[in-house]
Formats: structure tokens, C-alpha cells, sequence
């Protein structure tokens, strides 16, 4: 099964204007990004996991039927991954500024789900952020919107 999940995966992020559903690679690129941050401090919690489902559900329109499907196959591919270029060059080539600088709030509210920005989850956000080309002044805006008051 891992062999049949690893091949789809690379299919769809290889081409994904070839795929039957292209807006489903995204939603599978910024799920593992998500997945990322969730899981830099080594620490995940049932709040975290609960937190990146209404996430995937309300923000990124995932059906609630497949968001738990999504939600495996984003943490192994996240398991399984080296490095995150395949992820961050599908969602640069489809997404414009306003959708990445988006996502990369979201990258914010998923660690501030504890309460506390843990330093590993802050520098995974900035690496992203960088990778993403969000600039470093929509980065710092992005933390201070999402901050809990």
C-alpha cells in the first residue's frame, strides 16, 4: 500500500495539470506543509490534529468525507520526505501572493493551537514562508494577524 500511496503521490505532484483533479495535489501540498508545522515542535497533539482537519475542511474546501484520508497521506508523505521543494514548487506555480501569504497564516494558526510558538515550529514557518516567496515584513504580518489575543 505505502508503494501504491508513494506512486500517486509522485504522479500527482510530478503533473498535476494532468491529474483528473488538480485542486486535490494542492490540497495535498499545503496538508503536508500544515502537517509540518503541526508536528515541528514533536508534539502533536489531539487539539493540533483536530485543528488541521477544520482547517483542511473550512479553508482549503477539503470534503469532510476525504479530509481524514488526506490528513494519512499527508503525514507520510511529510514521513517520507526529504525536503519540501516538491510541495512548495506545485503551490508557487498555481497559488498567486494573496493565496500563499494566506497559507502561510494558516502555518501561524496551526502553531498557535497550544498557545505558545515553539522556535522549531517559527523557523519551519519562516523557511517555508521563504520558499513560498513570501516576503519577510508579510511573514511577521501573517504571525501578528494570526496571534491569539
Amino acid at each position: 500500500m505505502l508503494d501504491a500511496v508513494t506512486r500517486f503521490f509522485q504522479r500527482a505532484l510530478a503533473a498535476p495539470e494532468r491529474s483528473q483533479n488538480p485542486a486535490l495535489t494542492l490540497e495535498l501540498a499545503c496538508a503536508a506543509l500544515l502537517c509540518e508545522i503541526m508536528r515541528a515542535d514533536f508534539d502533536t497533539s489531539a487539539s493540533e490534529r483536530e485543528a488541521l482537519r477544520t482547517m483542511l475542511v473550512s479553508r482549503l474546501s477539503v470534503k469532510a468525507a476525504d479530509v481524514d484520508e488526506l490528513m494519512a497521506l499527508a503525514e507520510k508523505t511529510t514521513d517520507e520526505s526529504v525536503d519540501h521543494y516538491r510541495f512548495v514548487r506545485l503551490i508557487s506555480r498555481h497559488y498567486d501572493q494573496v493565496q500563499r501569504f494566506e497559507l502561510v497564516k494558516l502555518m501561524w494558526q496551526m502553531a498557535w493551537v497550544d498557545g505558545t510558538i515553539d522556535p522549531q515550529e517559527e523557523h519551519r514557518i519562516r523557511r517555508l514562508a521563504g520558499l513560498l516567496y513570501v516576503s519577510h515584513g508579510d511573514f511577521i504580518r501573517a504571525k501578528l494577524e494570526t496571534e491569539p489575543r
